[in-house]
């Protein structure tokens, strides 16, 4: 049994900052890399950004320069500095882990955490 849970989400600011994390826990043997996507209404869910274990990461391009992950291996944890946000960030963020639970390797999510720019 693997969960992520996800903090952080609410109502910012257009040009505000908001922080998100997500702590994995359960039967994990290995995780290979952790991540945000995120879904806004009438759109697919999309890559925000994503972190390997050994640091590698990966952005996308409307995110990159404001948005910066970062990864704790030793808790099982990552985090999203979100910077200079705007109407376009609105969505459900969701983190995923790309993890071997048991002998199983997959990719687990959370349940998701709103986020709302407005003013």
């Amino acid at each position: 049994q693997v969960e992520l849970v996800e903090s952080g989400g609410g109502l910012v600011q257009p040009g505000g900052s908001l922080r998100l994390s997500c702590a994995a826990s359960g039967s994990i043997r290995s995780i290979y890399a952790m991540g945000w996507y995120r879904q806004a209404p009438g759109k697919q869910r999309e890559l925000v950004a994503r972190i390997t274990s050994g640091g590698a990461t990966t952005y996308a391009d409307s995110v990159k320069g404001r948005f910066t992950i970062s990864r704790d291996n030793t808790r099982n944890t990552v985090s999203l500095q979100m910077n200079s946000v705007n109407s376009e960030d609105t969505a459900v963020y969701y983190c995923y882990g790309d993890l071997t639970a048991g002998f199983v390797r997959g990719d687990y999510w959370g349940q998701g955490t709103q986020v709302t720019v407005s003013s």
